[in-house]
């Protein structure tokens, strides 16, 4: 049997074997009489011999075609036990981190993809970080994640689907001596003088390093030195009370014990988060996490934009075109 063999011409074929008719068979499968017809053809042809006896009056099996029946039988049953295994199989959701609150974007859209698809077995994971998620998506070790697609190199976005989902705020944590600490929100220009931690000795974050400094080069800021980053609330710290200089987050991060985490103004830095997969993966639960994501996006205004708030123009050029007065396009550094 030919290698490219596809299933719809054997479908086609079982088909019309089954019911004797072109007519019948074209609508057990829904299509045009003539499809069904040319699917046939093409597989005599790539076959090599008459599977059917065609008259004005009747349609008789050959030989041939009889012989091929009941294997086409078996292939087609297999096909449908292969396709349903990738529908029941849990999906692997990457989260990034464990550290982020319950109204974290990728938090709200799992829960809710939960409760739209029950039957669903969806499996939240923590890779730390988008580029270090893509690595696994190429692997088929992860099915989905959410993160700052822009960030990501060429190669890897080319291999990957994107759906944006929401403009996050950005923050930074603040050891509680800080001078800044007792701000109720730290304008961009007061962290001049006091270099901030974009996390830049974290390869597996390094999508949200390069918003960071580009955020940084546009507002005439500094950036502290790479360091080897902590794990866990514990560490963090520690980390923050040893090099006392201010981490860049996004806002509703949980808290971190001797630390306050302020919003970031004048004007509002954003983070857009996206929901991210491989073409081509069929699965329930990941029909529900796009279905949840627009439908958040939309009921909650996520990907509406501030007046005046500050975005990478890489990642203005992936929000949904609103048109006029949509605020997506509102002015703004890098918008």
């Amino acid at each position: 049997m030919p290698r490219d063999l596809h299933p719809r011409l054997l479908r086609s074929f079982a088909a019309v074997a089954e019911t004797l008719h072109f007519g019948r068979a074209a609508e057990r499968l829904h299509l045009a009489q003539q499809a069904v017809s040319r699917d046939v053809q093409a597989l005599e042809r790539e076959l090599g011999c008459v599977l059917l006896h065609r008259s004005t009056r009747s349609v008789e099996l050959t030989e041939a075609g009889a012989a091929l029946l009941p294997k086409a039988r078996q292939l087609l049953d297999l096909q449908a036990e292969i396709t349903a295994l990738g529908e029941t199989r849990a999906l692997l959701v990457d989260l990034n981190s464990q550290d982020w609150g319950p109204d974290s974007a990728a938090e709200r859209v799992l829960a809710a993809a939960r409760r739209h698809c029950p039957e669903a077995e969806l499996l939240a994971r923590y890779c730390g970080g988008l580029t270090a998620a893509a690595r696994e998506l190429a692997a088929h070790r992860l099915d989905a994640s959410f993160g700052r697609y822009a960030g990501l190199p060429a190669a890897d976005r080319a291999r990957l689907v994107h759906l944006p989902v929401r403009l996050e705020p950005m923050a930074v944590f603040l050891p509680l001596g800080h001078p800044l600490a007792a701000l109720p929100a730290v304008p961009l220009a007061a962290l001049a003088g006091h270099p901030v931690d974009v996390l830049a000795g974290q390869p597996a974050t390094a999508e949200w390093t390069d918003l960071g400094l580009r955020l940084l080069a546009a507002h005439g800021l500094s950036a502290a030195p790479a360091r080897t980053p902590p794990v866990g609330a514990a560490e963090f710290a520690r980390y923050l009370s040893r090099h006392g200089s201010p981490v860049l987050t996004s806002a509703g991060a949980h808290g971190v014990p001797g630390a306050v985490a302020r919003p970031l103004v004048d004007p509002v830095p954003l983070s857009l988060v996206g929901l991210v997969h491989r073409p081509g993966v069929r699965h329930p639960g990941l029909t529900a996490l796009r279905a949840c994501a627009a439908e958040l996006a939309a009921a909650e205004g996520w990907l509406i934009r501030p007046p005046g708030s500050w975005l990478p123009a890489e990642d203005a050029a992936l929000l949904p075109d609103r048109g006029p007065g949509s605020g997506n396009r509102g002015p703004g550094g890098g918008g």
